[in-house]
């Protein structure tokens, strides 16, 4: 049984990564012969894997169809953007303590999305982005937040597929991670969180503006 849960542990992450990368689109299905072939996993665990992912709200089972990455609705978004506002504003507000650790992985974030923005890899920017907000939220170095923060951000990882201008959006709100981390290289916290309160005000306008259902 517990290897069967580790199992279904391994590929529920393998996928939620290539959610989160963009090589799993909102409304791709998911072919469970193809899915277990390449992970070399039985038909039960690879059910318990996709259940995970039903749980987490980044798949969904549509009876005779299969199962397929879900596909936010404007009401969702709106929802995930009202989320991130309460927790994470609150969790930069927390931070005590910059380590060097959590500070290279906030620079690391910021570097490799204005690469990916060189090179118009605009998934990878995308990417980029949610380790960024990711990053921001673990310095305040509660491993709980962390699991919450990284499930909501799976989840709004979906939102940048429906979008129509997706290069504007992002080369404007990679340079107000800059602008937010230098808060905090500064050690003005209270600013940080100021900023990223306005970041993601503007960021859900700007996205809902492009957005397709």
């Amino acid at each position: 049984m517990a290897d069967s849960s580790g199992a279904a542990s391994r590929v529920a992450d393998a996928l939620r990564t290539q959610i989160v990368s963009g090589e799993l689109k909102p409304g791709s299905r998911l072919s469970e012969e193809r899915v277990r072939e390449a992970h070399g996993v039985s038909r039960s665990t690879l059910r318990e894997a996709f259940q995970r992912l039903i749980r987490e709200r980044l798949l969904v089972h549509e009876l005779s169809r299969g199962v397929f990455v879900r596909q936010l609705s404007r009401a969702d978004v709106a929802d995930l953007y009202e989320v991130r506002r309460i927790v994470e504003c609150a969790a930069v507000r927390r931070i005590r303590t910059l380590t060097p650790a959590g500070l290279r992985r906030l620079s690391g974030a910021i570097s490799d999305g204005l690469a990916a923005r060189e090179e118009l890899r605009w998934d990878d920017v995308a990417a980029a982005s949610i380790r960024f907000h990711e990053a921001l939220v673990a310095l305040v170095g509660s491993e709980r937040l962390n699991a919450m923060m990284s499930g909501v951000l799976a989840e709004f990882r979906l939102a940048y597929a429906q979008m129509g201008d997706v290069r504007t959006f992002h080369a404007g709100f990679l340079e107000r991670h800059r602008e937010i981390a230098s808060a905090l290289y500064s050690g003005d916290v209270e600013g940080a969180a100021d900023l990223l309160e306005v970041y993601l005000a503007d960021a859900e306008e700007a996205l809902l503006k492009e957005y397709r259902e």
